[in-house]
């Protein structure tokens, strides 16, 4: 059996009103993408490909990788123009052998090994899983004029994280296809926001999910930098 964990990091972080793009803004004195990939690093992972903005190979190999000895990572490819373009220039890049995609986005830095664990255990039982939380807070599902128009039942409610895992052959077949179909799904309105709705869509495969972490937080605007700053003290305390 063998791994590869696809780290997203090609995003521009407009969010954050920040001269420095958000995968490289540090907390704790490292670079936010630094905790992820060393989270996969010192996992069960077999290989990291790292997707990084246009223009930035060069200075995550050398300021990221080779600075904190990061020997897991085979491959640093530049995103695209979507996430989903993104993921599909990442899983291209790993090796053809693998038999397992976890996909992560790279500003989130509080995945673990649990974490990682669970998800591999899911994956090679169901094919596809992805991480996630109940929710904590009722749920309202609006309109188009900010009325609210249902409530889904909490107890069915999740909040979705990553990594996102799949089993590789299929998970890249679909995204090539995704690619090879792109212009008919926008023409129909579909926005694909995670790799689940790639499965699916495309087929009737049920996506598993796996408990992850309510301190698995993404790293978007510049209220969260406290927060995450906060949560790898406690992390460190422990």
């Amino acid at each position: 059996m063998k791994t590869v964990a696809v780290v997203l990091a090609a995003g521009s972080g407009s969010r954050m009103n920040s001269d420095v793009k958000k995968q490289y803004m540090e907390i704790g004195g490292k670079p936010l993408i630094y905790y992820s990939i060393k989270a996969f690093e010192e996992s069960v992972i077999d290989d990291i490909v790292l997707v990084v903005s246009r223009g930035d190979i060069d200075y995550v190999r050398k300021e990221i990788v080779e600075k904190y000895g990061f020997d897991k990572v085979t491959a640093i490819v530049e995103g695209g123009l979507a996430r989903y373009h993104s993921v599909r220039l990442g899983l291209m890049a790993a090796a053809p052998d693998c038999d397992y995609a976890f996909i992560h986005d790279g500003a989130r830095p509080f995945v673990n090994r649990d974490i990682i664990l669970r998800a591999l255990h899911a994956v090679k039982t169901h094919g596809a899983c992805v991480v996630g939380m109940p929710v904590k807070d009722t749920i309202k599902i609006a309109d188009d004029n900010g009325f609210a128009v249902n409530t889904p039942d909490r107890a069915h409610t999740w909040l979705i994280q990553t990594p996102q895992v799949f089993s590789y052959k299929m998970i890249l077949e679909l995204y090539q296809r995704l690619d090879r179909e792109e212009g008919e799904l926008m023409a129909k309105g579909v926005n694909i926001t995670d790799d689940a709705m790639v499965v699916e869509y495309f087929t009737d495969k049920k996506v598993k999910l796996v408990e992850g972490d309510y301190t698995n937080i993404k790293i978007t605007t510049p209220e969260d930098i406290p927060t995450a700053e906060a949560i790898l003290a406690s992390a460190q305390n422990k």
